[in-house]
This record gives C-alpha cells, sequence and structure tokens, in this order.
C-alpha cells in the first residue's frame, strides 16, 4: 500500500561539488608555453612607452658619498673690534697708556692719528672735573674750612693739572686760530673764578697760581693778535669789555692782561687816527704837499 503522504515529503537537495564552489587558482606552468606565458607576465616591465615622454631630471655627478664638512663649535677670544666696544673711556685710556709705556714711538703716532679737540668739547671736560669737585664736599659743617679743603683736595688738583695740560693746547704757535684761543681762555678763567677760596691762605695757593698762569696765556695771546693787525677783531667782539670783568672778579689779578689788551687797542687806534690824519691833510701816499696862494673850495658834484 502506497503512503498517501509521500508527495508532501521534502526532498533532500544534494550539495554543490567542492570542485565548483573552490577559489581559482593561478594556473601552475605545466608546459612550455604556459611557462613563457608565466614569465612574460611576472616580470616587471623594462621599458614603458611613456619614459620616452617623461623629464627625467638628470642625476648629480658627483657621489652623494661625499658629504659637506661642517664647522666644528670651539672657543675662540673676540675680534679686537668686538673687545673695544667693550671698553669704557677709562678703559680704553688704560689700554692706549699702557702701549705707549711699552712702545714709546706710539706715542708720535697716536697723537697724530687722534681728532684734535675743540673748544668745546674741551671745556665740557673741564666742567666735568668742576662738577667733581662739588660733588666731593661734605654735607654740612664750613665748606671753607680745613676738612671741607681735604675732602676736595683731590678733585681740585685735577682739575688743576687738566687745566695746565689743556690752556697750552689752544695757545700760538699751537693753535692758529687766535679767536679759538680767546674763546677757550674766557671760558677757562670762568672755571677758575668758580674754584673755591679757602680760609686757610695757604690752601688758596693753587687758585692763586691758576690765576697767574692763565694771565700769562691772556698776554700771550692778545700780542699774537696785535702782530697779526687783529686790533679791529678785539675791539668789535668785546674782548676789552669781558677781559675787563674777569679782572675785577679775580680781584686784578689779571691786570697785566688788560694792560696788554689796552696796549693792543691804542696801537690799533693811534694806527687809525694816523691814517684818517693822512687822508685829511692829503698826505696818505706819504708826500709832503705844500701849497701857496689862495686856497681852493672844493666843488661836490
Amino acid at each position: 500500500m502506497s503512503n498517501p503522504f509521500a508527495g508532501f515529503a521534502p526532498r533532500r537537495v544534494s550539495p554543490k561539488p567542492m570542485a565548483a564552489v573552490a577559489k581559482k587558482r593561478k594556473a601552475s606552468p605545466t608546459d612550455d608555453d604556459s611557462q613563457d606565458n608565466y614569465d612574460r607576465m611576472s616580470a616587471s616591465p623594462t621599458a614603458s612607452p611613456n619614459l620616452a615622454n617623461r623629464n627625467i631630471p638628470a642625476q648629480p655627478t658627483q657621489s652623494r658619498s661625499i658629504k659637506r664638512a661642517r664647522t666644528a663649535v670651539t672657543g675662540r677670544p673676540l675680534p679686537l673690534s668686538r673687545l673695544l666696544e667693550t671698553l669704557d673711556s677709562n678703559g680704553l685710556k688704560a689700554v692706549l697708556r699702557t702701549l705707549c709705556e711699552r712702545h714709546p714711538q706710539l706715542t708720535t703716532e697716536i697723537s697724530a692719528v687722534a681728532p684734535k679737540p675743540t673748544v668745546t668739547s674741551s671745556l665740557n671736560l673741564l666742567h666735568t672735573y668742576e662738577n667733581n669737585i662739588r660733588q666731593s664736599f661734605p654735607y654740612g659743617g664750613n665748606p671753607e674750612g680745613d676738612y671741607a679743603y681735604n675732602r676736595v683736595k683731590t678733585a681740585l688738583l685735577e682739575l688743576l693739572d687738566a687745566l695746565s695740560d689743556y690752556t697750552p693746547h689752544f695757545l700760538p704757535p699751537n693753535e692758529p686760530s687766535l679767536s679759538h684761543g680767546l674763546e677757550f681762555l674766557d671760558g677757562a678763567t670762568s672755571i677758575i673764578h668758580r674754584l673755591p677760596t679757602w680760609e686757610n691762605p695757604i690752601h688758596n695757593h693753587h687758585k692763586n697760581v691758576a690765576y697767574e698762569e692763565i694771565s700769562k696765556a691772556w698776554i700771550l695771546v692778545l700780542k699774537e693778535t696785535a702782530k697779526r693787525g687783529g686790533g679791529i677783531s678785539l675791539q668789535y667782539d668785546g674782548w676789552d669789555s669781558k677781559l675787563h670783568r674777569h679782572n675785577e672778579q679775580s680781584g686784578g689779578r689779571l691786570e697785566l692782561a688788560l694792560l696788554e689788551l689796552r696796549n693792543a687797542l691804542g696801537w690799533f687806534s693811534n694806527d687809525n687816527n694816523q691814517s684818517l690824519q693822512q687822508t685829511r691833510t692829503g698826505n696818505s701816499l706819504g708826500f709832503r704837499i705844500e701849497t701857496s696862494g689862495a686856497p681852493v673850495p672844493l666843488q661836490i658834484w
């Protein structure tokens, strides 16, 4: 008897063979033809058709094995220009002084190369020394006593030494310009006026000597000015009034210099008066003109 439910029974599906679902593999060479094809496909192309159209930069001819030498970092002293930058005025003066002491022949060369000081720069330096004197005074107490003198003595002598060195520099024949010499003497004399006066007369010796030296300097410049016929500059530049004022402030210590100035101005005045008199008498050429008869009236055209 047949089963009535046989038509409803599920059918068994047979699995696909393994060969059908397995991944494909590259065919291995089995003969000569397949071996040639395998070698041709496996090898990298040696020449591409696009290589001929490309601009390939040329390789440097120098071998890459040669490397640029590197400078080794090591300590070294400063160049002379940098070393001089670190020196202040005192340090530079000490170096030059030492060089001149070791090599005396350098003194002349340095003096020739160094720029000449001007009247303004020299007076400014003297004012610096003068300011050092003011700063040396003690606070309180008698500013004209012995204690104050002992405190400022060093600064005072430094100023007087500098003054004795700078004054001859502006005197003839070293200074050809007499106007520069007079200008310096005017400023230097004013500095001497401002020097302190002490109760002890012995301590005033330095100031008195300074007045004597500056008076001699005035006389030298005034004589040279008179020789060069510069009396007109002395008169119109007001040096007679300036020196007269200096003489009053010094207590008459510049009387000899003032007398020399008056002589120079007197010579200039006499010379002018003589020239004027010669012009009026018609003797400007040095001849004596004598006329006889009635004078001829002058007619102005």
